[in-house]
């Protein structure tokens, strides 16, 4: 039976119960908010919602499918879901309310939980697009992922820092990772830019049926973009036919809860993730990334005081 209840339940039952420990004090629901089930934060997503279930005496757990950051950070802000997935550039204009980046205002109910795993920008195009270099995209058909996701910034950042935009395409489309490979796979598009962790179903699945480029990012356009994002490599052998490293962009994910989840849950919650690794791991190979000395970092998003309990007791901050 639960060990939550609605103060009118609790009033109700308050003599039955008063002898009941209560893990998780007023929170019986957990939502992990993740994206599209192709992506990494699906698998992560169910993973994460499994240990929480079995380890969180109380708790219901629920795994929604989303288009992510974006919506996963304007979800939280509503209180529509306990925690969720995002990329750091899209958290961080989150919480400054950027409208361009889909934020109608500042949300600043956002708490921060962990730093987690990083994100690799990956552009990935059909060997007989001819395209080997982002100019080679000039008068080409992209996707960019779901309109206003943390992909679609990232196309944007991307283009911008090579003196290009939307306008010099051929074609947009705005599509999740799998509806864009199935195009790939109709000759129907050009190339698809994913962010995620590396190994990406989609990618692994279309480079499996279709032969693919794996377009290079180079490191100094990268640092020119500046943090979040930062240098990176999709190493050779990632996908079927990339037979060389690849330079690339990486941008941090995190695990975002909003203030008004209890402290206790959100304390479980950290260290459940990080006492279960190796299930995230079995989830999918991009948690190998995941560790806690990298899970507190500089952001402009307060950690939530359930994460920084934790912290505290291991050590990571004062």
């Amino acid at each position: 039976m639960s060990t939550m209840f609605t103060k009118a339940a609790a009033g109700a039952l308050a003599l039955g119960l008063a002898m009941v420990p209560m893990t998780a004090k007023s929170q019986e629901f957990i939502n992990v908010l993740t994206g599209g089930t192709s992506g990494v934060y699906y698998p992560l997503g169910v993973a994460l919602s499994e240990i929480y279930g079995d380890n969180i005496e109380g708790v219901r757990t629920q795994v929604q499918s989303t288009r992510a950051s974006v919506e996963n950070l304007n979800l939280l802000e509503q209180g529509r879901g306990e925690i969720a997935f995002s990329l750091g550039d899209s958290l961080v204009m989150g919480w400054e309310g950027n409208e361009e980046a889909g934020f109608r205002a500042p949300l600043q109910k956002l708490r921060r939980v962990a730093a987690i795993y990083p994100n690799y920008i990956q552009l990935v195009a059909t060997a007989d697009s001819g395209i080997t270099t982002l100019a080679d995209l000039e008068g080409k058909t992209l996707s960019v992922g779901a309109p206003a996701s943390g992909t679609e910034l990232n196309s944007r950042s991307i283009l911008a820092a090579a003196d290009m935009s939307y306008e010099d395409l051929g074609q947009v489309q705005y599509l999740p990772f799998a509806e864009s490979v199935e195009l790939m796979k109709n000759r129907q598009l050009d190339a698809t830019l994913q962010s995620a962790g590396l190994g990406v179903a989609s990618i692994q699945d279309l480079s499996t049926t279709n032969p693919t480029t794996v377009v290079e990012i180079p490191s100094d356009l990268v640092e020119s973009i500046g943090a979040p994002y930062a240098p990176g490599v999709i190493p050779a052998g990632t996908y079927e036919g990339q037979d060389e490293d690849v330079e690339t962009a990486t941008v941090v994910n995190y695990l975002v809860t909003h203030e008004d989840v209890d402290e206790e849950t959100v304390y479980q919650m950290t260290k459940l993730l990080f006492e279960n690794l190796d299930r995230m791991v079995s989830a999918h190979a991009a948690a190998e990334a995941i560790s806690i000395d990298a899970a507190v970092d500089e952001n402009p998003v307060p950690l939530h005081p359930g994460a920084e309990r934790y912290y505290k007791e291991e050590g990571l901050i004062d």
